[in-house]
């Protein structure tokens, strides 16, 4: 072998062992990720999901160690520690974070508004993912929305509440800042309580009615132990976006690659959790009543009355945040603008078809 042919084939073997000695050091680079919920609540589930492909996806380049909420720091510490870089990532629900800026409640959830397609079409298509960001980027975070639930449960207790009229008076669990609008509207009031502490208020008669989550979770919280009544549909949560919160510093640190791979991962949670959700909230019907749990829907009429209320909320809500006010003027439009498909497919359609929204008009007003 020449003299030149060895140099060319020692610096072949160089650039080889610095490619792997590259590949070695992004693999060694880890991530700290806890989130809002503690392990015996099944939202978790969709927490574990994504980082179980993220971890498969780009294991050459990150690795995601997960710990349960409560296990680091409180859940309601979680976004603090995110947003100053304490931990690289958190799980969470958007709605708990509204007391910053009421943008950060129609993210989370809307009250008689979208279903779990709407937020994945609008997300996806509509806007949605780029006013997750310009929201969150405010507080020097990244936000990847990766999992979306139906409607809520609705609310379970000992006391029947079979129409709105039966809601005067009545204290009720139940989260989100426009959703306590709405209630007191209809005569009730809210009580916050963490998720964990429902169980024994609907069991001490702390609170007359309650809700968590969607009927999968809220059985295998236990409650068809403790409540003989639950009031359909889960008008106060329509639906709901969960989603992992990422440090804007540790973000740009990822090559584009990896950024690319923990989107896609959170893509392909989102679809998996709705239809996961979906089959959870149909075997847990069926064990609620079974376990003798009595069943009520509030009729045509009672909800087109809780429309009415929300949308003087959404109204409200518009004329005291400038951001509050471009969110929903985003999911409003979304819903004129797919009302011009979805209309036409009845009864085949997938998102719900509704002719009472709040005024673009007097939203635009408030911007």
């Amino acid at each position: 072998m020449t003299k030149m042919t060895k140099f060319a084939v020692t610096g072949l073997a160089a650039g080889i062992a610095l490619a792997a000695l590259s590949t070695t050091a992004h693999a060694q680079e880890q991530w700290t990720m806890t989130t809002t919920w503690p392990d015996n609540l099944d939202l978790i589930k969709i927490d574990q999901h994504w980082v179980e492909l993220v971890n498969k996806l780009a294991g050459e380049e990150l690795q995601i160690n997960f710990r349960a909420g409560g296990t680091l720091m409180p859940g309601s510490e979680v976004f603090d520690a995110t947003q100053t870089g304490a931990i690289q990532a958190s799980g969470d629900w958007p709605g708990y974070w509204a007391g910053l800026s009421p943008a950060f409640s129609p993210l989370a959830t809307t009250t008689s508004l979208f279903n779990g397609v709407d937020y994945l079409n609008w997300i996806q298509q509509w806007g949605g993912f780029e006013l997750y960001q310009e929201v969150y980027g405010n507080y020097n975070m990244v936000y990847l929305p990766y999992g979306i639930t139906n409607n809520e449960s609705g609310f379970m207790g000992n006391t029947p509440i079979e129409s709105i009229a039966d809601l005067e008076g009545k204290r009720l669990r139940l989260s989100g800042r426009d959703q306590g609008r709405v209630l007191e509207k209809l005569g009730g009031s809210q009580v916050t309580l963490a998720g964990g502490e429902v169980y024994q208020a609907i069991e001490r008669g702390v609170i007359d009615a309650g809700e968590f989550s969607t009927p999968g979770v809220d059985y295998n919280a236990g409650f068809s132990e403790v409540a003989d009544y639950w009031s359909t549909p889960g008008w106060h949560q329509s639906a709901s976006v969960f989603g992992v919160m990422i440090n804007k510093d540790a973000w740009d640190e990822l090559p584009e690659e990896t950024q690319e791979t923990l989107k896609i991962a959170a893509d392909a949670t989102m679809a998996w959790s709705l239809a996961w959700s979906e089959r959870q909230s149909t075997e847990a019907t069926v064990k609620f009543q079974e376990d003798g749990v009595e069943i009520t829907s509030l009729d045509e009429a009672d909800l087109a009355t809780i429309q009415d209320a929300t949308n003087e909320v959404i109204l409200r809500g518009a004329c005291e945040d400038p951001m509050h006010a471009k969110v929903y003027h985003s999911m409003i439009s979304y819903m004129e603008h797919y009302a011009n498909w979805r209309d036409v497919t009845v009864p085949f359609n997938m998102s719900r078809s509704i002719d009472n929204l709040p005024s673009l008009e007097e939203i635009e007003a408030c911007m």
